[in-house]
Parts: structure tokens; C-alpha cells; sequence
């Protein structure tokens, strides 16, 4: 069964998603950096500077969110950024942070379902995602989404949350995901559902070696995964 934020209601994942990121949009940023110390950022800096090489010039940030990634990813200097998510609500506060930046020039972003993007085949040179790909409602149905608008020789970048494996980090990991973080998160966000949503969407995810599994059987080859800050999160690459 498949982990939903709100368990006594009966729509399916993607529009449970949709309605949690709504309802925690305004506070999203906030949690985000707060919740990790920051870390997060230093993460998606990692995850940008491994498309440099590439120098992509058509991008698609998939679940974009605030547009957080998509802005860290105009450091590579690509022509277009396109950000698409099924939260209208951080869609929202996303297009403010553009405005206020000065930068709806050169990120767009628009609704978008991952499992149904709305863009023709070989499209983009590179697709980003962060912290996105476990809010999937179908994993290989989203990962072969990405590959489609893909460009032949086109890379991904997935950074998602995973799980410590060793002593100590692996019980002060736990701790904090299941004592603390919902109950800072419930309290700032108002939403009762997900900051508990948040570690067992983790627990449940197929991170690691099984990620790289799914991720090459619907048709990323030249994969690897870097593992970040004791096993907290990682970075998932592939080329199509």
C-alpha cells in the first residue's frame, strides 16, 4: 500500500500530495531550511555542480516546488529552465521568489503531472528533481516519464532523502525523523499530516542500490549514486 499523508481519506496519492504541499506552501521554505540546518542547501549545490560538465541549455526541474533547484541551476547558465509541479499552491510562491529575483525571464514555471509531462520526446539536455521522485505516485511511471523528454546523451539529477545505515547516525537519523521533525513541522505548518508523511515516505522509498535498479530498468545507463552527509540523503545520476 502505498504511504499517503492523509490516511483517512480515500483520494489517491497524487492528489493527497497535491493537497499537502498546498497546505504548507507559505511555511515550505521556512521548514525546509530550518528542519535541516541548512543542509539542504549545500545539498542541492552538489547536485547542480555535477551538471556542469554537461552544460545544459534546455533544463526541466521536475517537482519544482518553490523553484528552489531551479534557481540554484541557473548557475550552469542554461538558456531556459522549465519548473513543473502538481502543487499550485508552491507554484505560487515560487512565481513571487522569480518576480522578486528578477527572473522570470529565464525560469517558467507551469502545473505538470511527472507522470504525464507535458512535453514532446528528446526535449531537454538535462532533468533535475529534488526531494520529489518519493511523492511519486508510480516511481518507473515518473523515471520513464523523465527519460522520454530526455535528450539522447542528456543527463538526470535526482536528489532525495535516504536512509543512514550506520551506528551512530543511522539512531540519531530515526530519532529525530520521528520524534522532533513532526512536531516542529506540525506546529509551524499547521498541517497535522505532513511532517509524519515526510519520514515515512523515507522509510518506505527504495533508496540506495535499489534506486540505481528501477532507475536503469526503465533506460538510464552511466548511472551512480553519491551518497550524502552520513547516508541522509543522495544523488542519483544517469544518462540517456
Amino acid at each position: 500500500m502505498a504511504v499517503v499523508p492523509y490516511k483517512d481519506q480515500n483520494d489517491d496519492k497524487k492528489s493527497q500530495v497535491a493537497t499537502m504541499f498546498n497546505n504548507i506552501a507559505d511555511k515550505y521554505d521556512f521548514l525546509n531550511h530550518f528542519l535541516s540546518a541548512g543542509i539542504d542547501i549545500i545539498w542541492r549545490k552538489k547536485a547542480v555542480s555535477l551538471l556542469a560538465p554537461e552544460k545544459p541549455k534546455q533544463v526541466l526541474d521536475i517537482a519544482t516546488g518553490t523553484a528552489d533547484f531551479a534557481i540554484e541551476t541557473l548557475r550552469l547558465n542554461p538558456d531556459k529552465i522549465v519548473g513543473v509541479d502538481i502543487s499550485e499552491g508552491m507554484l505560487a510562491v515560487g512565481r513571487e521568489k522569480l518576480i522578486k529575483k528578477g527572473l522570470t525571464n529565464k525560469i517558467e514555471l507551469k502545473y505538470g503531472d511527472s507522470e504525464n509531462l507535458p512535453f514532446g520526446d528528446n526535449t531537454f539536455d538535462a532533468i533535475t528533481v529534488a526531494f520529489g521522485v518519493r511523492n511519486f505516485e508510480n516511481l518507473k511511471k515518473g523515471l520513464s516519464e523523465m527519460n522520454r523528454v530526455l535528450k539522447p546523451g542528456g543527463t538526470a539529477v535526482v536528489l532525495e532523502f535516504s536512509k543512514p545505515r550506520s551506528f551512530p547516525m543511522k539512531q540519531l537519523y530515526q530519532f529525530y525523523f520521528k520524534n522532533i521533525l513532526p512536531v516542529v513541522g506540525k506546529i509551524v505548518s499547521k498541517d497535522n499530516a505532513a511532517y509524519t508523511y515526510l519520514p515515512e515516505s523515507v522509510q518506505a522509498f527504495p533508496d540506495g542500490k535499489d534506486f540505481i535498479s528501477i532507475f536503469e530498468e526503465v533506460g538510464f545507463k552511466n548511472t551512480k549514486w553519491h551518497s550524502l552527509t552520513f547516508g541522509i540523503s543522495s544523488i542519483y545520476t544517469g544518462k540517456k
